[in-house]
């Protein structure tokens, strides 16, 4: 089985930011072969990991298993440093946190060269999460909460609050991109978020540039079962396979959507192009292949 993995974080060292980045790579690159990942985009740049010029220097050295992907902030990344940024060898983009919506008209040169290069582009959909989720524990009851909420009050205090919103991030916005750049490739992370799934399922229904990831955690895997979006909502072409986990997970992942495409009833052929092939013709690994009569 081969696995395409669209959503992997460049590690990092929160206890210890300035540490070398190098082993921390090298040892992603061990665990993700080991958990069965055979391609994975390496998401790193701006705010996440190292800068541009040290992480595609990292990334290169594991051509056979990793894509290079640059979080970019559309606010100081245009058309030209999109193109700088292939030039020096990424090969899609990441967006998360912008201050204005995805479809903000000074955005759009971005998106132009990102689809004349044939970069694709994956965008954060919803409430960005992360730390403590209280749907299912709290520090008044949970130590490990009490000490989370202790290091991110340290963090705040020393970075400020964060200038982000979801409503900037709604997967609607995706619709206006996907119509004025027709060839462009965008991936919505999440299947949308938590509250998205029907704005995601429609603009996955009727454009044929737009897939989902489903990444997300537990709370996202058990709607997508319980509310059938794998198949039923969302055609299986239509989604692909994202981690976004500590690297140490991603087998436990795995291992779960197997476990979800079991209970789903999702036959082999399905499977393959969940796990490898929509990820693979994404990233131009694959040809596209269409019906004939």
């Amino acid at each position: 089985m081969k696995i395409f993995d669209v959503h992997i974080h460049f590690p990092r060292d929160f206890q210890n930011p300035d540490a070398d980045p190098a082993p921390m790579l090298d040892r992603l690159a061990e665990v993700a072969a080991k958990a069965g990942v055979t391609k994975g985009c390496v998401l790193t740049g701006g705010r996440f990991g190292p800068s541009y010029e040290v992480g595609i220097s990292l990334v290169s050295k594991y051509p056979e298993i990793f894509i290079p992907v640059a979080v970019v902030d559309p606010e100081d990344i245009d058309g030209d440093a999109v193109q700088r940024l292939w030039d020096m060898g990424y090969r899609g983009l990441k967006l998360i946190g912008v201050a204005r919506p995805y479809d903000e008209p000074d955005y759009m040169p971005t998106y132009q060269r990102a689809e004349q290069l044939g970069m694709p582009v994956l965008f954060h959909m919803g409430v960005i999460g992360g730390g403590i989720d209280y749907s299912i524990t709290h520090p008044r009851r949970d130590a490990l909460a009490a000490q989370m909420l202790d290091r991110q009050r340290a963090m705040q205090g020393r970075m400020g609050p964060r200038n982000a919103g979801a409503g900037r991030m709604s997967p609607l916005h995706l619709d206006t991109i996907a119509n004025k750049f027709p060839n462009l490739r965008i991936i919505g992370a999440h299947i949308g978020n938590q509250g998205n799934y029907e704005y995601s399922a429609s603009v996955a229904r009727w454009r044929h540039n737009v897939w989902f990831d489903m990444s997300g955690g537990e709370t996202i895997e058990r709607h997508a079962v319980e509310r059938k979006l794998i198949g039923g909502e969302f055609g299986v072409e239509k989604l692909v396979f994202g981690s976004d986990c500590p690297m140490d997970e991603i087998r436990t992942h795995i291992d779960r959507f197997e476990m979800m495409y079991d209970l789903l009833e999702i036959d082999d052929d399905a499977r393959e192009r969940l796990w490898w092939r929509n990820g693979a013709e994404i990233y131009g690994l694959e040809e596209p292949s269409f019906a004939r009569e």
